[in-house]
């Protein structure tokens, strides 16, 4: 009998493929790779230290909480001996794909040697699919071939790389062999302050939400996340968003009474989701791209290897063009045809049905909402 390793999203798609009777262990592989510092050119272990600090920084989870779990889910894939196949079950969205790549680039600098290393990617989630779909799943799931192996290298490398335009030239090439990934990696890029606002487009989504009267944190969540293409976001990243969109200087989202707004702990959920949020006049000032939030912001942010640093000129995302710039003070450098003309940084919404992500810290890292 063949021995397998599953390795998965996170614990509640563990959960479902142990319930459809899937053989062999399986391992959730915990981190929000979207969001926080991510050096490509570490190893797994030294970049497992890295994003357990961030993890820890945000109150996500403890140091030792993270870093543990970190250290499991790293030896499981380092040794390997009792295992004759692994197989990766990913989804199609940012968050999946990135782990999906950082798996598939492990694989890629460390042959196995007389091991299988099989993927199967679902279209949608896993959790909703009822044992039969999995079975099926399972049956047809196909071996990585060298093609895939060599993209998820280039395309970890790039998206851990300190310059995004390492990103875009991959986009420009032939991504078939991952048929999800350019889709996640141009979402990635929308993440980046926008040349109109300096708001990432989650950003413009909540203060959007907001404004049109979906007034608490749960209902700014849920309208944005009807905007996403393939939803990604987690719940306790979202209030970290409105956090940091908050504040005591500069803020554009208060709560009604003029208090800020600060991510909730455990104790303090409950009354966090029914509060009533409120833009401020510079909220509505920056959503109608009459003052930059990126030139005000107190905070910094990292995407992949690259940092936003706050108030300073940088990489930002050009929508008309579909790219991103690089600004130097008040100029912008672009390269190829003239700019078209400003569209909004809103997103038609999506007909596809909103997924489900689990609220709890266990199940997806930094609450996930995607179960």
């Amino acid at each position: 009998m063949t021995r397998r390793l599953n390795i998965t999203n996170g614990d509640s798609a563990a959960g479902t493929l142990s319930e459809a009777g899937i053989p062999g262990p399986i391992i959730p592989w915990r981190d929000v790779l979207h969001e926080g510092p991510v050096d490509s050119s570490l190893s797994l272990s030294a970049l497992s230290k890295q994003r357990a600090r961030f993890i820890a920084s945000r109150g996500w989870a403890g140091l030792r909480q993270a870093s543990g779990g970190f250290v499991e889910r790293d030896r499981a894939i380092q040794n390997l001996d009792d295992v004759d196949e692994v197989v990766l079950w990913f989804e199609d969205d940012l968050y999946d794909q990135l782990q999906l790549i950082q798996l598939l680039d492990f694989f890629a600098r460390n042959p196995v040697k007389g091991k299988k290393i099989s993927l199967v990617v679902v279209d949608g989630y896993i959790p909703p699919l009822s044992a039969a779909k999995i079975k099926e799943l399972d049956d047809a799931r196909a071996a990585v071939t060298p093609a895939q192996l060599e993209l998820a290298r280039r395309a970890w490398k790039a998206f851990g790389s300190d310059n995004p335009e390492a990103i875009l030239a991959l986009l420009g090439e032939d991504t078939s062999a991952l048929p999800y990934l350019a889709a996640a990696l141009k979402r990635h890029l929308e993440e980046f302050p926008s040349i109109e606002n300096g708001l990432s487009r989650s950003e413009y989504e909540a203060l959007s939400a907001i404004n049109d009267g979906h007034t608490t944190p749960v209902a700014a969540f849920l309208e944005v996340a009807k905007r996403q293409e393939s939803i990604f976001l987690g719940d306790s990243i979202f209030w970290w968003y409105l956090e940091r969109l908050s504040g005591k200087k500069n803020a554009l989202v208060m709560w009604r009474d003029g208090a800020p707004v600060i991510a909730p702990t455990a104790k303090t959920s409950r009354e966090f989701v029914k509060r009533e949020l409120r833009l401020t006049p510079l909220g509505r000032e920056v959503l109608a791209a009459r003052s930059d939030w990126q030139k005000l912001k107190p905070s910094t942010r990292w995407l992949g290897g690259v940092e936003i640093a706050a108030g300073k000129p940088g990489w930002r995302w050009d929508e008309g063009q579909r790219t991103l710039v690089r600004t130097a003070g008040s100029q912008a450098k672009r390269q190829g045809a003239a700019r078209k003309p400003k569209r909004s940084q809103a997103k038609k919404k999506t007909t596809a049905k909103p997924k489900k992500r689990s609220t709890a810290r266990a199940r997806k890292p930094a609450s996930r909402r995607k179960r």
